[in-house]
């Protein structure tokens, strides 16, 4: 009788530390989502840069855009025309993130560029319904219903570029090996991270907790309570099975997403690559911290 007590309190704590381990870790948290004056602090000395692009793009007119997910949540995306059958660019913003506020430089590239934009709220974000966050796992699925959603839509002629920054990286990443159409002709991937597994270890190291002995009740509660398997892709595994042409960006002075994260993304790509560091920039800091060398290393990639 003690054995089953005790197998049954193990059993209950593991339960309720996966439990935890889900909320901290996949729980969606709008209203940091909506919180652009703390992000806007967190730039630092790009913060203004960061405010001034925002405003504009705000001021932009877009068409509210929704399809359903493969396990039948409603996203939502914003439509940016620009030209009549001009290449279409569709931006997954990050973790936690807002598509506005994560892609306010990248957007002012696609308009400047006379290319039209899908901006996307990913699942559990913004307009997109959903509670949880999959750090990309799921995302890519949805990533993949949005490009069949342009090609129904703008035609299988239409040029294609999928963009991401931090999460969203991730998530066009590991979208790569899905068999995306071919008119999908780049993807561009700022900050992203090599694995989910990879960056939630990172994370866990930095606070102070044993990754190693903590791990396993992240996993298990994102499989219990998320109905999702960490472990299922990565970008590093995905880029090294994929044709697509991938353009990786990084700042050198990324202390969340490491820039050897990068690398290893790079070393596995099979398919036509360039890597870009920008010396001196933070996460998803890049283009604010060298404009001109970020933007003529998108155009020059793209070639659209």
């Amino acid at each position: 009788m003690i054995w089953i007590i005790i197998i049954a309190a193990l059993i209950l704590t593991a339960a309720a530390i996966s439990y935890y381990a889900y909320r901290k870790a996949f729980l969606s948290d709008r209203k940091r989502q909506e919180d652009w004056d703390g992000f806007i602090r967190r730039a630092g000395e790009e913060g203004p840069q960061v405010r001034e692009l925002m405003e504009q793009l705000k001021e932009i007119t877009a068409e509210d855009v929704f399809i359903n997910s493969f396990d039948g949540l409603k996203l939502h995306g914003r439509y940016y025309h620009v030209k009549d059958g001009a290449p279409l660019d569709i931006q997954f913003h990050g973790y936690n993130g807002n598509a506005m506020r994560d892609f306010c430089g990248g957007n002012k590239i696609s308009r400047e560029s006379s290319h039209n934009s899908l901006l996307i709220d990913q699942r559990a974000h913004g307009m997109s319904r959903g509670k949880t966050i999959s750090f990309g796992i799921n995302e890519r699925k949805d990533c993949l219903s949005w490009v069949r959603y342009a090609v129904e839509r703008f035609g299988e002629d239409t040029e294609i570029v999928l963009s991401g920054v931090s999460m969203g990286a991730a998530t066009v990443l590991m979208a790569s090996d899905l068999g995306l159409p071919k008119n999908v002709k780049a993807i561009v991937a700022d900050c992203g991270y090599s694995s989910p597994k990879a960056i939630i270890n990172k994370v866990m190291r930095d606070s102070g907790l044993p990754d190693k002995l903590m791990y396993p009740f992240v996993w298990l509660g994102a499989m219990v309570f998320g109905k999702f398997n960490l472990t299922e892709s990565s970008a590093v595994s995905a880029v090294s099975e994929s044709d697509v042409p991938i353009l990786i960006i990084h700042g050198g002075a990324d202390d969340f997403v490491p820039c050897y994260m990068a690398e290893e993304i790079y070393k596995a790509c099979r398919s036509e690559k360039k890597l870009l560091i920008v010396p001196g920039a933070g996460h998803g800091m890049s283009y604010l911290v060298d404009k001109d060398l970020y933007e003529k290393t998108v155009k020059d990639f793209i070639k659209i």
